[in-house]
Formats: C-alpha cells, sequence, structure tokens
C-alpha cells in the first residue's frame, strides 16, 4: 500500500477503534489516523506470528486485524496511564 492508503486506513481504523471503545479518546484527527497505523502494524505482526495471516491490502480480514490491534493499543496505553 502507499502512504495516501495507510493514512485512510488508519483513519479508518483509528475511527472504528475510537467507536469501539468506551473510554473518551483524544487526538483528534491525526490521533485517530496515528492509532490505525500503528494498531495495523501491532495486529498485523502479532496475526502473522499466531495464524500466518497479517495486514496484506484493504480488505475485511486486513480492516478486522488492525481494529483488534488499535483496541490492544489502547487497553495497553490505559493500563499504562493508569485510567480506568
Amino acid at each position: 500500500m502507499n502512504i495516501v492508503l495507510w493514512v485512510l486506513f488508519g483513519l479508518l481504523v483509528g475511527v472504528v477503534a475510537n467507536a469501539i471503545d468506551p473510554a473518551p479518546a483524544r487526538g483528534g484527527l491525526l490521533g485517530a489516523i496515528i492509532l490505525g497505523i500503528v494498531g495495523a502494524l501491532i495486529g498485523g505482526f502479532l496475526s502473522n506470528l499466531i495464524f500466518g495471516v497479517g495486514v496484506t491490502g484493504f480488505d475485511f480480514t486486513s480492516f478486522a486485524i488492525a481494529v483488534l490491534g488499535a483496541l490492544l493499543l489502547l487497553l495497553i496505553g490505559r493500563s499504562f496511564k493508569g485510567a480506568p
């Protein structure tokens, strides 16, 4: 994927992950993009390690993996922050 698609994919993933997460999100549009891209990297790495399937493009499987990675990132961030 080129950089424009990564940014668009990251935005979509970040917005969905923030909508699923019950805690209020901060960071705005840029925070959602960063959350989505880093979540895709984390989710893709872990799913490739465990299942042999990673984030390969703009498809449903990659989207689901990226959202799960973003939710995991939010959970880890909240545990370090000490927020409920």
